[in-house]
């Protein structure tokens, strides 16, 4: 069965955005270092060394659920997830706009966050879903539908921007799965325990 996974770049400070975040600046300012383990100067995902590593489990995932937000923000990535062809799920009890009637891959889904992670497990198989956005992953965490965390601890202070973890309704313990210590990042995977 299906794992589903946050997994978000971060800096210390908790931020996942930067200041003036929005769709003509998506990531806000300064937003480059959090994604610097990820891909090389030229924005070509890295593929070697630890970095590479963890974007091949990402490119491994056989699902994609991201938020609505995050989804508009990079045009649902022209309708393919960095090129894995595999189904990307979106939570919204509003309708798409018109450019989403031209990426097959991507689902709205209005029943809410379970229902949308249910499908999203279901297209993965045995395979992971990728869960993307700060409100998405607080949600599925939430509604006890989330399996894992992997946060990218960025070494880098914003002191503004979007924060992941802004609002809990309740304490949420985790199990540490895996450490990965690189000087661009620290790569934490827990578990949520249930």
């Amino acid at each position: 069965m299906a794992v589903a996974v946050l997994d978000m770049s971060m800096s210390l400070d908790g931020y996942i955005a930067g200041p003036n975040d929005g769709p003509g600046n998506p990531g806000g300012d300064g937003f480059a270092p959090l994604h610097a383990w990820a891909f090389t100067p030229e924005g070509e995902v890295r593929t070697s060394g630890p970095g590479g590593e963890l974007m091949a489990e990402v490119a491994a995932a056989g699902a994609i659920l991201v938020g609505r937000r995050t989804a508009e923000q990079v045009d649902h990535w022209g309708g393919d997830h960095h090129g894995q062809g595999v189904p990307i799920f979106v939570p919204s009890h509003r309708p798409p706009g018109p450019s989403v009637a031209g990426y097959p891959l991507v689902t709205y889904v209005s029943g809410g966050i379970a229902d949308a992670m249910a499908r999203a497990k279901a297209a993965a198989g045995d395979r992971r879903v990728h869960v993307i956005g700060a409100y998405t992953g607080r949600r599925a965490i939430e509604e006890g539908v989330l399996d894992e965390v992997q946060i990218h601890l960025v070494p880098v202070l914003f002191g503004g921007g979007r924060r992941l973890f802004d609002v809990l309704p309740a304490r949420v313990e985790l199990e540490v799965v895996r450490v990965v210590d690189t000087p661009e990042a620290t790569h934490i995977r827990y578990r949520i325990p249930r």
